[in-house]
């Protein structure tokens, strides 16, 4: 995607507040990145290296990446590890996959394997403990997988330690309000894309639009029938939410989507925890 369409890549920054971390993980440094939808049109190589030249500057204590590496087929993978292998972490780099990576019957494995030979951990319905026992890291399966099912994994902890989730869809966000959450990392919503000054996503603008037309005028127009579905909770479609106890961030990712970026470029988000 040219810049003029996705925006100048923008780097996010952010103090993160974690009840009861422990004294030993005290400033440690996240970085994230997410969707990007690598198929040679909707992510550019050169966007794609300062995104990972941001990252290693950063010198981050652990690299996550929340999903949709690829658009369609999963081929573009490999093409993308290449460039993926060059992230350095001082406790490695952690995934999960997005419903993108999950649309062929053969996506799932071949993403995840491409992934994993290149040193990136992929999890699904998993924990890991990267940052220690004090600090467990879960990923999801995708919320659009029928193998997503928060409660087999979040139950194998103890409500008092603190832990990391990687998901996706930020609507699961609503379903993980069971448990403790205290830092949720999505993306899967681009930040919305285009946002209109005072309005919000120009998604939802056109939504509510669209349903106030009558039905009957509707039907005998192909584009005004489309009711575009990318999420629920339009309110979290980016940056940082306090969800009662739980905390929930969701970045705008990297790919871009025709007809472009308005007021919502691309992100790379660095993140240092502290005790709040």
């Amino acid at each position: 995607m040219h810049r003029l369409l996705s925006g100048p890549l923008t780097t996010e920054k952010l103090t993160v507040k974690l009840a009861g971390l422990p004294a030993s993980l005290q400033g440690k440094k996240l970085v994230q990145m997410s969707d990007f939808h690598y198929d040679g049109v909707r992510l550019s190589d050169q966007m794609l290296e300062r995104a990972i030249a941001i990252c290693n500057q950063a010198q981050p204590d652990l690299i996550l990446l929340t999903g949709d590496y690829v658009t369609t087929t999963p081929e573009p993978i490999h093409q993308l590890a290449k460039h993926l292998k060059n992230l350095k972490s001082n406790c490695g780099v952690y995934a999960v996959l997005g419903n993108h990576d999950i649309s062929y019957e053969n996506s799932k494995s071949e993403i995840t394997n491409a992934l994993e030979n290149i040193g990136i951990h992929v999890l699904w319905n998993q924990i890991a403990y990267p940052l220690g026992k004090e600090l467990p890291l879960i990923g999801l399966a995708d919320f659009f997988s029928k193998e997503f099912n928060p409660a087999r994994v979040m139950n194998l902890l103890d409500n008092k330690t603190p832990r990391l989730v990687l998901s996706h869809n930020p609507d699961t966000a609503k379903i993980l309000n069971t448990w403790r959450v205290d830092l949720q990392l999505s993306g899967h919503t681009h930040g919305g894309q285009i946002i209109i000054p005072g309005f919000g996503p120009a998604l939802v603008t056109y939504n509510k639009i669209i349903k106030k037309i009558p039905i009957q005028w509707r039907s005998r127009v192909s584009f005004l029938r489309k009711n575009y579905f990318v999420v629920r909770h339009w309110e979290w479609s980016q940056g940082l939410h306090q969800l009662g106890q739980n905390q929930l961030y969701v970045n705008r990712g990297l790919g871009t989507y025709l007809p472009g970026r308005l007021f919502c470029p691309p992100e790379v988000t660095i993140m240092t925890l502290i005790n709040s």
